[in-house]
């Protein structure tokens, strides 16, 4: 029996599970079950709930025997159901761990107690708690996976019954087992138990919704129940006339899947093809090819549509055809072929691997390290998790369990061969993070089945995959917003945070040199390494960090290691104030500034205002730059007009045009017309963080003059011990001279980051 047949139990009065009744059914599938030990834990079980009540107003104790009666029909070994008969005992009663161990042993003290605490989390809560306690679950389960078996059940039979939850926990209930425990079901291999709580989960979320599909299932059931009965009957006898002996079955898509498939592709439900399928099992692996040959014979193949997971396992074990065919009627019609082994995989999964079923013949434990090694989704989930460890954070880990459990694959390859398994939506970059992460950091190009193929390329099912790798190559931030993997958006943050840190560290290490220079010491790693107990810093590199982010002033620094040092920072030679074109600012005192020569503006402006030609705009128009940044010619741009005043115009790029989002009519069309008679310059805004010593002003203003630009003006916004932030107005003729003004800007060793300012 798959869970699929159980049917949910009708509101009314609990059928208690007698005694003699479990240990019968225990024994039906297993003849050498320790009797002795399941009549013990139903009669603990039984005393330790006492006179305890659901909200249903049954015994309490029905539920761990319904619980018990979920993982009979899926043959689990005794220890098992014996976890399930006391799974709550801990929690709702007196009992306690040490008190399990000793009247039942270690094994099953073990699994109640993991029970125990995934109960006692709560999966729909805030991001950060909710992904601390999944952390929590996960590893419970990467401990015995049948923790989750017992867990599923116990979920399943709450979920048959939450009709007597009040409404308001109802809804978290079913929110919980829609995006936590449905999703472990199915990746576990166990599709019975996930149809059943992604229904019931649907049906209490939304009970419209959920009516109004299955009705109108039920109407084309009874419209093409003929039809059904007819393919059924054809491709029966088809096989028959073969000599292949198979059942074949119609079957229903459930309600939530078609719910999910016309939300998730924006479709009608009279438009999905996949409603009714049908499921042809056979007894031997051979059969399944040989029932694909027929079924191609006999009706066309839909092109696109074949997928055979027997030679190539789902992660969850999951193995079956897939095929597609136009048959009777001119109806799609798809097929799913398999042995009637691979169909008990594929329902109860990974409950019903046989190392799952029986502990060993000799009395002792089961042996969850050798089943770990069997079962690839068991295997794949305690991988998965060692993975997701890497989080840095618990809204992290969430994020990449969401990704790395509860999606659909493809199946690519390695040229090699190897087997490569990857969330649907996947690119080159996640197949190499799932190589290795050092071939991910590194990667610079891919080829797909032996074309040169670009890195954010979707790949397909059956794909072969080469990464090319480029030594020193650091992954691009932005590369974190394309991946579908966890591995690969957590590798891509730590390579992104070392690369910074990097930067950081290597400027710490220049502020610091310098620091010391100006003081007349010289810079000794060792001498600062000693004093890092001084400064709060846990290693050298933290310390170097701390000084390039400017969280630790240099001098700071200096004192530490040389305490007789009262005045750290000595004057630095002033610049030559002879030579022509230094003048001083008011709101940079101490400073001197050169201004290189300035091309004169266009006749008749005055001041940031200043007319140009804008192509099918006539006469006069008032025209200005928007405040901040301006714009350049090579700039795509727009205009916003407003009324009295006249055109502003901004770069496409600019923040400020949210503010006009909801104002069309004041947008212009505008582009550049420029007469190359005349060297009009153009306004433009560059920051600039330059560290804090004698002549980084000069280096700043001699970049701009050096490639021919103009500044308008000069401030010093901030100040710290270490750096200043400057911010330079400039008018440069175009965007290619801004470019070399940003360039030279960045090579300067005084200089920590230049970025241009779009107003």
């Amino acid at each position: 029996m798959t869970l699929a047949t159980i049917a949910p139990r009708r509101p009314g009065p609990a059928k208690i599970l007698r005694q003699y009744e479990l240990v019968d059914r225990v024994r039906s599938y297993n003849p050498e079950a320790d009797e002795d030990l399941l009549n013990r834990a139903y009669v603990y079980a039984m005393r330790a709930h006492g006179s305890q009540k659901r909200a249903s107003g049954d015994p309490y104790f029905t539920h761990p025997l319904e619980v018990a009666a979920i993982l009979i029909d899926l043959k689990l070994d005794d220890a098992t159901i014996v976890a399930a008969i006391l799974h709550d005992t801990i929690e709702d009663t007196e009992a306690t761990r040490e008190e399990i161990d000793r009247l039942f042993g270690d094994e099953i003290g073990s699994l109640v107690e993991g029970l125990t605490k995934i109960k006692r989390l709560d999966l729909v809560s805030k991001q950060a708690a909710q992904g601390e306690n999944l952390r929590k679950l996960l590893l419970a389960i990467a401990e015995d996976i049948r923790v989750l078996l017992v867990k599923l059940a116990d979920r399943l039979h709450n979920m048959r019954t939450l009709h007597h939850v009040p409404v308001a926990k109802r809804a978290r209930i079913a929110q919980e087992t829609l995006d936590i425990y449905a999703p472990l079901s199915g990746r576990m291999g166990m599709q019975g138990m996930r149809d059943e709580l992604e229904e019931l989960s649907f049906a209490a979320l939304m009970p419209e919704a959920h009516e109004s599909i299955v009705s109108r299932l039920d109407d084309m059931t009874e419209t093409y129940g003929s039809l059904i009965a007819k393919i059924e009957t054809e491709l029966a006898d088809e096989l028959a006339q073969r000599g292949i002996g198979a059942s074949v079955k119609g079957r229903q898509k459930q309600p939530y899947s078609v719910w999910h498939k016309m939300e998730q592709k924006n479709l009608a439900l009279e438009q999905l093809s996949d409603i009714f399928g049908f499921r042809v099992m056979v007894d031997a692996i051979e059969d399944c090819y040989r029932v694909l040959g027929v079924v191609h014979t006999r009706w066309p193949a839909v092109p696109g549509r074949f997928k055979d997971y027997v030679s190539t396992p789902k992660q969850n074990d999951y193995r079956s055809i897939h095929t597609t065919v136009v048959g009777p009627g001119r109806q799609r019609v798809e097929l799913q072929i398999r042995t009637r082994a691979m169909h008990d995989l594929a329902e109860n999964g990974i409950a019903a691997h046989a190392l799952y079923k029986d502990a060993s013949r000799d009395g002792g434990a089961l042996d969850v390290g050798i089943a770990a090694g069997e079962s690839r989704a068991y295997s794949g989930l305690r991988r998965t998790i060692a993975l997701l460890a890497d989080a840095d954070s618990a809204e992290e880990f969430l994020e990449h369990t969401k990704l790395e459990l509860f999606h659909d694959q493809v199946f690519c390859f390695t040229p090699k061969g190897k087997l490569i398994a990857l969330p649907k939506g996947a690119t080159p970059i996640d197949f190499a993070y799932a190589v290795h992460t050092g071939i991910g950091d590194t990667a610079v190009g891919a080829k797909i089945n032996g074309r040169m193929a670009a890195l954010i390329t979707e790949l397909s099912n059956g794909d072969e995959v080469e990464i090319a790798c480029a030594e020193g190559q650091v992954p691009p931030p932005a590369w974190e917003g394309l991946v579908a993997t966890g591995k690969a958006r957590a590798a891509i943050r730590r390579a992104t945070r070392n690369a910074v840190r990097a930067q950081y560290s290597g400027l710490g290490r220049q502020i610091l040199q310098r620091a010391f220079e100006r003081n007349g010491k010289g810079f000794s790693e060792e001498k600062v390494k000693a004093a890092l107990p001084r400064l709060a810093r846990g290693s050298f590199e933290d310390m170097l960090a701390a000084v390039g982010r400017g969280e630790l002033v240099s001098a700071d620094v200096v004192r530490a290691v040389h305490p007789e040092i009262s005045e750290p920072r000595k004057a630095g030679a002033a610049p030559g104030t002879s030579e022509p074109g230094w003048f001083g600012l008011e709101k940079a005192e101490n400073f001197r500034f050169k201004v290189p020569g300035s091309a004169p503006p266009p006749e008749g402006a005055q001041g940031p205002q200043r007319a140009i030609p804008i192509r099918g705009q006539s006469g006069d128009l008032p025209v200005s730059f928007a405040p901040n940044g301006g714009a350049v010619p090579g700039d795509r741009i727009v205009g916003i007009l407003t009324p009295g005043e006249g055109i502003t115009i901004y770069p496409i790029q600019s923040p400020a045009l949210t503010a006009f989002d909801d104002q069309p009519e004041r947008w212009l069309d505008v582009r550049w017309d420029i007469d190359p008679a005349r060297k009009d310059l153009f306004p433009a805004q560059i920051a600039v963080t330059a560290i804090n010593e004698p002549g980084a002003l000069a280096a700043i203003t001699g970049a701009v003059g050096d490639n021919g630009g103009n500044i308008d003006d000069i401030r010093v916004m901030s100040r710290s011990a270490d750096f200043r932030e400057v911010l330079v107005d400039v008018e440069v003729w175009d965007l290619k001279q801004l470019g070399a003004i940003v360039a030279q800007l960045r090579a300067q060793k005084t200089v920590s980051r230049v970025e241009r300012v779009n107003g």
